[in-house]
């Protein structure tokens, strides 16, 4: 810190001693010194004209509708030494054209389209011959563009005062350095803190990037950028630094623009919760009320008069009201704060510290807006609450966003553990549901089975009994995911457990249903084939088979666990050898495509038509559009020792 106040002195000590000089070298013209005129006449160029009816400088004031206005200034230059290289200085911001004594000096800026550069000190060579040592007019033919945008930092910036000096250039130079400096140095602090946010905004996009199930980092950043290029686009202004006016409104547009669509639905995202239709009607509104900006950026001419007098007594007004009513719902969309989770209080605490930040800054805005009675606080604290501002904020979306990214890694350890417990889920399931079948003689199974996710909601068991018969059970758990994968696990075991003491299809459907009640819904249909190719299956809920590519006629019924004590219906029927029997789950039928069209029966029938092989039907539904599980069982009949497994 010393080192740095030490550099400071060493680079300001000769700046300093040419700013002594010059009080003997140059000559500032006072505005009391100026008059200024509405309308546009070359004719007023000259060094003497009338000027009864001009009005004095320090009653002139930006008025909407003039697109031209003259400014004389009148300075008395006998006191000035000889210059070596004499030159004029001027601060205003807009476009325009210098005379000196009638000669046409220099310009800046386009005045037919109103645009100008920030560089709003410039300073303009004059020949030795033209500074006389007496009497002299300063003339300027003014393009009149004023703005419409809104009270904070930038407006007070692109519409400061008016400066005239005429002196050496080296001097000009250090005064002009000077007030570059002293400009800068104004903003320095916000500018640099937010440039810091907005580098972290960038890390928070990366996280997004990698989560985009967190909506929060991307809002967030957005808004830290947002902040970072309004803040930055004001230290560049400050210190006048040459780049078009237009580029200058368009950052403070976008930026305002994208902060407010953003900030406020951070808060809800953060409290997990959704804007209901009033917030974002606010935030609609309050977005549009940046129109006065649109204007300043593409219509460079003077505006209208009467646009001038809606922004000031009705858009403005109602913006910042907006601002406030948005700022306080931040205090609601957390409450009841002691149902806060102890994870999300400080990230609550800091979000409304955010908040009161702006708040404050928005009522002091208010008083910008000439009210009888009200002071205008903006006026006078708005640099100091602007440094204030920008310091609270910075200081609490840092913690926020370390507060964010050590949350992201305890979200990120906790899915890693969660996903390493799918992992041995889906192990146990497939342990339970194996991929190779157990031998069948006299019976030819092929299986498919495809989940939807990691752990699947259908299941199948095949069972070959001491007798030579064949015991089939294939299901579907009603619902998605973990839950309904831990269910299908469970009725796994529960069919192994019952057909160890029994191969009767409706007893073993019966104990299922019993044990299922009150714990979900399970389609479900039981299959028990003799060697002879007699057959009983019996329904509960499940899609009916297809024998030799032909749907069967089967009673329908409730699934599992809807009702107790029931019934379910059977079926009896004979194979012969070769006929095949196909049984599926709901997924088959279900596959949807982009366009939201099913698989449906239709389609299973045309391709069962053409091929009966369950591999390639299951190939077929999934290449459709998979939505969700899908189990294909391919039963062929024949003698025993005929086929083989």
């Amino acid at each position: 810190m010393r080192k740095l106040i030490l550099i400071s002195l060493v680079c300001a000590t000769p700046l300093a001693s040419q700013c002594v000089a010059a009080a003997q070298s140059v000559v500032t013209i006072a505005p009391q010194h100026c008059v200024w005129h509405a309308g546009d006449n070359t004719a007023w160029a000259a060094p003497v004209i009338d000027e009864n009816n001009w009005q004095p400088f320090n009653t002139w004031s930006r008025q909407t509708g003039d697109s031209r206005f003259w400014i004389r200034c009148h300075a008395d230059l006998s006191a000035l030494p000889p210059l070596a290289h004499p030159a004029l200085e001027i601060l205003f911001y807009d476009a325009y054209q210098l005379y000196l004594n009638g000669a046409p000096i220099g310009s800046a800026g386009d005045i037919d389209r109103g645009s100008f550069d920030l560089n709003a000190i410039r300073i303009f060579p004059v020949a030795s011959g033209q500074v006389p040592s007496g009497p002299s007019t300063v003339a300027l033919r003014v393009g009149n563009r004023v703005l419409l945008t809104n009270s904070g930092p930038i407006n007070g910036l692109v519409t400061g005062g008016f400066e005239l000096r005429i002196g050496d250039a080296s001097i000009l130079d250090a005064i002009r350095a000077r007030a570059v400096l002293t400009g800068a140095s104004r903003y320095f602090g916000p500018a640099a803190c937010f440039g810091i946010v907005g580098v972290l905004a960038m890390i928070l996009i990366f996280l997004y990037l990698y989560d985009r199930s967190r909506s929060e980092f991307l809002l967030l950043s957005a808004a830290c950028l947002s902040l970072a290029a309004i803040r930055l686009n004001e230290l560049a202004t400050a210190a006048y630094l040459p780049y078009p006016i237009a580029v200058c409104l368009f950052v403070v547009l976008a930026g305002n623009i994208t902060l407010t669509a953003t900030q406020y639905p951070f808060f809800f995202a953060l409290a997990n919760r959704r804007p209901g239709p009033f917030i974002w009607t606010l935030i609609v509104i309050n977005c549009c009320c940046y129109w006065p900006n649109a204007v300043d950026v593409f219509i460079t001419s003077s505006a209208a008069a009467w646009l001038g007098t809606l922004h000031v007594l009705f858009v403005r007004p109602l913006s910042l009201c907006l601002h406030i009513v948005l700022s306080c719902s931040v205090f609601v969309v957390f409450w009841p704060y002691r149902k806060i989770p102890r994870r999300v209080r400080p990230l609550a605490f800091l979000s409304m510290l955010w908040m009161t930040a702006d708040l404050l800054w928005f009522l002091a805005e208010m008083t910008a807006i000439p009210l009888p009675g009200i002071p205008n606080v903006f006026h006078t604290w708005g640099v100091p609450l602007l440094e204030v501002r920008a310091f609270t904020t910075a200081g609490v979306i840092t913690a926020l966003l370390g507060l964010l990214f050590r949350d992201q890694r305890q979200v990120t350890e906790e899915r890693a553990l969660f996903a390493g417990e799918i992992h041995a889920a889906r192990d146990v399931q497939q342990y339970l549901i194996p991929a190779h079948l157990p031998a069948t003689p006299g019976f030819s199974i092929e299986s498919e089975y495809r989940p939807s996710r990691e752990v699947g909601g259908d299941f199948f068991q095949v069972l070959p009994q001491p007798d030579g018969s064949l015991l089939l059970v294939i299901g579907d758990v009603a619902g998605k995911g973990i839950e309904a994968g831990m269910l299908a696990t469970l009725m796994v075991g529960s069919v192994r457990t019952a057909a160890t003491f029994t191969s009767d299809a409706a007893r073993i459907l019966a104990l299922l249903n019993d044990r299922l009640y009150g714990r979900g819904l399970v389609t479900c249909l039981a299959l028990h084939i003799d060697q002879d190719g007699s057959a009983t299956l019996v329904n509960a809920g499940h899609l009916p088979p297809y024998l030799n590519g032909k749907e069967m006629a089967i009673e329908g019924a409730l699934p599992l666990g809807a009702v107790t004590g029931i019934e379910f219906p059977s079926s009896r029927f004979n194979l012969k050898a070769g006929d095949s029997l196909l049984l599926m789950t709901d997924g088959v039928v279900e596959a949807q495509n982009s366009h939201g069209q099913l698989f449906g029966f239709e389609r299973i029938a045309q391709h069962l038509r053409s091929s009966t092989g369950g591999a390639a039907l299951a190939d077929a539904a999934e290449a459709f559009g998979q939505e969700d599980d899908i189990t294909v069982l391919t039963l062929t009949f024949g003698p025993a020792g005929v086929l083989h497994a």
